[in-house]
């Protein structure tokens, strides 16, 4: 690839936001890395992966986005949140209460991005964590979840584990299609980003 195409990549900026614990970071490592972690380590402030991908004949990267659940740290959203192409929002199937704030999240997206044309804007559903105890834990129904996908202008949902990688892939290429079906026209060039950015994935992040 020379350098006149690589720098003709578009970049995707995807926000994954939802309650602590959710597996939100778990998710965006199943995804970028193929690896699952036991270890549950919450997230400070937010973080980022990237994973380039190719959508039908576009050469497509993906900025993944991992914010903090916890609620003291609500306040740093929308620095993040400006300039994203889509919302990745997360529940577990398992805790009704984080099926519960979901419309928190949704609400406080669109408050702080401060987009000129937030209806329009694209969400994903993800209920996460479908493995657990062989779907015996589970308390929220899928007819729940696309139900409150229906009512918030038929956002796409998926049932996903990242334990096994069940839909993970499939999750985010439909992340991924809706991204550039939303992004600004142009392609967006590379400044400061690219020389950092390897060829397929790099981590990178910041603690606030």
């Amino acid at each position: 690839m020379d350098i006149s195409q690589r720098k003709k990549r578009t970049l995707l900026k995807v926000i994954v936001l939802g309650d602590s614990g959710v597996g939100k970071t778990s998710l965006m490592n199943q995804y970028v890395y193929r690896k699952f972690s036991h270890q549950y380590k919450a997230t400070i402030g937010a973080d980022f992966v990237t994973k380039e991908i190719q959508v039908d004949d576009k050469l497509v990267t993906l900025q993944i986005w991992d914010t903090a659940g916890q609620e003291r740290f609500h306040s740093l959203g929308a620095a993040f949140y400006r300039g994203a192409d889509c919302c990745v929002l997360v529940y577990d199937v398992n805790i009704h209460k984080t099926f519960d704030t979901l419309n928190n999240w949704h609400d406080e997206f669109l408050k702080q991005a401060d987009m000129d044309d937030p209806e329009a804007f694209p969400f994903v559903l993800l209920g996460n964590k479908i493995d657990l105890d062989g779907g015996s834990s589970r308390r929220v129904t899928e007819k729940k979840a696309r139900d409150w996908c229906a009512s918030r202008g038929n956002i796409p949902y998926f049932e996903t584990s990242a334990k096994e990688g069940h839909n993970v892939e499939e999750a985010f290429l439909c992340v991924a299609k809706i991204a550039l079906e939303n992004e600004h026209q142009q392609d967006i060039y590379f400044r400061g980003i690219s020389e950092t950015v390897s060829e397929t994935e790099q981590r990178s992040g910041c603690a606030c």
